[in-house]
């Protein structure tokens, strides 16, 4: 086995969170390995939706410069229930510094990211690399063992992070209890390019019964199209035959029915995303740390999981950039880290919560409680304040708190390091 790489921070998982908290750490002089098990970022993605808050992140950290052209602004959020627009709402409307959603695929992010990373000296990237085991040391975690290109060789580091994901083998081989809760609908997902009659620049809703479709423009010109299905319903869905998926799509979305049956000829041009939560009462234990989906798995409704893991990487680099100077490191990382679940925890509750109420309601079927659906949007929509509030709490959290308590981020470095 090759000799041990030394780093005072291992990351597991090459995604938006792993790289947002090296790049983070390494800009606070942290050295810091990723381990990532891809060679390239140019893989499919569905979590292209930026919330704003996400976005004024990426632009204090300097990452969306050169990425303008590869984004999308969403300005208008509309919700349809039974043919019948019963929320709209403008972001335009909310005086903030970033008030509007992004639509930015995550190639271009990731990519940035490891770039502005990559000038950075304590900042190592280690593609097409897996993580096959923890190293320990009684009940500390002290690093990873890896397989890379050229075989075996183990990372150590004084604090492991596992930013690998909904299905996160970190958090598995950790021993830290979690409970997975499945939904009651899976969600079917492709692209479409986007009809003339819509705007560019509005995220959908549309519902009918206990049927309800996502279609979310995105760039250059296309509309990502989710809709759900019952939990485990896709084989009886597709032994149906395409024209299911067409008929859905006639009855949820009309206006797209011709663009469609144009690029969606197979099931093979669709993938399926398995809905479920996950709550982890401890997100760490000494030496190791779990942030994003790994530690708090969310739903696609409102865009959520991308713009926790991003913030998620921007508190917890605050946290234990310091305490790995400390005196007692050990002592101070575990301080840190329990710092950063208190200070994450609320907000992602509050998020789930949200999400949770939003897919009962979708999910509702009957006559009355359809009725009552329709007339609880109502009610948000023909109140101002009521909807500002709403949004503002799923939007705009941390630029309301910074007002109050600046939130801290790495200087942004005038030069590349080096010259």
């Amino acid at each position: 086995m090759a000799a041990a790489v030394q780093a005072q921070v291992c990351v597991v998982g090459g995604g938006p969170a792993g790289l947002t908290l090296a790049l983070e750490l390494a800009r606070r002089s942290v050295s810091v390995v990723v381990v990532e098990q891809s060679g390239r970022f140019d893989r499919s993605f569905r979590g292209e939706s930026i919330s704003p808050d996400s976005v004024w992140l990426l632009e204090r950290m300097g990452i969306l410069k050169g990425l303008r052209e590869q984004t999308l602004t969403t300005r208008r959020m509309e919700i349809t229930d039974q043919g019948r627009v019963v929320l709209r709402a403008d972001f335009a409307d909310y005086d903030r510094a970033c008030p509007f959603p992004m639509e930015l695929p995550q190639p271009p992010l990731l990519e940035a990211l490891a770039a502005q990373g990559a000038q950075l000296p304590g900042f190592r990237l280690l593609r097409r690399t897996t993580a096959t085991a923890l190293l320990r040391e009684e009940s500390t975690i002290t690093g990873v063992r890896c397989k890379g290109p050229d075989g075996e060789f183990e990372i150590a580091a004084a604090l492991t992070v596992a930013a690998d994901g909904r299905f996160s083998k970190i958090r598995e081989m950790s021993g830290l209890r979690y409970e997975k809760q499945p939904l009651e609908r899976d969600f079917v997902w492709f692209k479409v390019p986007r009809p003339e009659v819509w705007d560019g620049h509005t995220y959908r809703v549309r519902i009918r019964g206990a049927r309800h479709g996502l279609f979310i423009p995105t760039v250059p010109d296309l509309v990502r199209v989710g809709f759900n299905i019952p939990k485990g319903g896709l084989k009886e869905l597709r032994a149906q035959g395409v024209g299911a998926l067409h008929a859905r799509m006639d009855e949820l979305a009309p206006e797209l029915s011709a663009q469609v049956r144009a690029a969606v000829t197979t099931w093979s041009d669709t993938s399926m995303l398995d809905i479920f939560t996950t709550v982890v009462p401890r997100w760490s234990r000494p030496g190791l740390v779990l942030i994003g989906d790994a530690a708090h798995t969310l739903t696609p409704v409102l865009g959520q999981g991308v713009n926790h893991a991003i913030t998620d990487a921007a508190v917890l680099a605050r946290l234990v950039a310091p305490a790995l100077g400390a005196q007692d490191r050990a002592a101070a990382l575990g301080r840190a880290t329990r710092r950063f679940q208190q200070e994450r925890e609320a907000p992602v509750a509050r998020a789930r919560a949200l999400q949770l109420r939003q897919e009962r309601a979708f999910a509702l079927s009957a006559p009355l409680p359809v009725l009552l659906r329709r007339c609880a949007y109502r009610l948000v929509n023909a109140s101002a304040p009521l909807k500002r509030r709403i949004l503002a709490g799923i939007y705009y959290p941390l630029q309301d708190a910074d007002r109050i308590r600046p939130f801290d981020v790495a200087p942004v470095p005038s030069t590349p390091a080096g010259v």
